[in-house]
């Protein structure tokens, strides 16, 4: 602690965000768990050989990590510019290395380079969703064949 004025107004927005999360999160989890759930299955069923990277239960309820068979994430990602996805942790640095997460769960080096991390935002909607894993079933196939 130090001597000086009070950031008010970054008191009264953590006072409103509380509040906030408090009002709608519970309904906001659900939301979110069904439309991950949607856009991982609709990619389960185009996709022959997509693997859940992580627990089936007890997770995140917007983060989807996945590895794509026969294909670098980077490339998937690249593919499919308009989508904002992630072969890293959230906090990563950018770096073209297998992420050390999936390196600890003991992920071998080619489902570990096919890792993509999709996460849901407030505001993502079921259109959305569809869209995104039909590019990403596309791409998928245009890749791999």
């Amino acid at each position: 602690m130090r001597p000086g004025t009070e950031n008010v107004p970054a008191i009264a927005a953590l006072g409103t965000a509380s509040r906030l999360a408090r009002e709608h999160l519970g309904r906001e989890r659900v939301r979110m768990e069904e439309l991950r759930d949607r856009l991982h299955g609709r990619l389960a069923k185009g996709i022959p050989g997509l693997l859940l990277n992580g627990p089936p239960a007890d997770r995140l309820p917007n983060t989807l990590n996945l590895s794509f068979p026969k294909v670098k994430g980077r490339d998937l990602l690249a593919a499919v510019p308009h989508i904002a996805a992630s072969t890293g942790s959230a906090c990563h640095g950018g770096n073209q290395e297998i992420s050390s997460v999936l390196r600890a769960m003991g992920l071998d080096p080619e489902r570990a380079w096919g890792a993509v991390r999709l996460s849901l935002g407030r505001f993502t909607t079921l259109p959305e969703v569809d869209r995104a894993s039909n590019d990403l079933i596309a791409a998928w196939k245009r890749l791999v064949s």
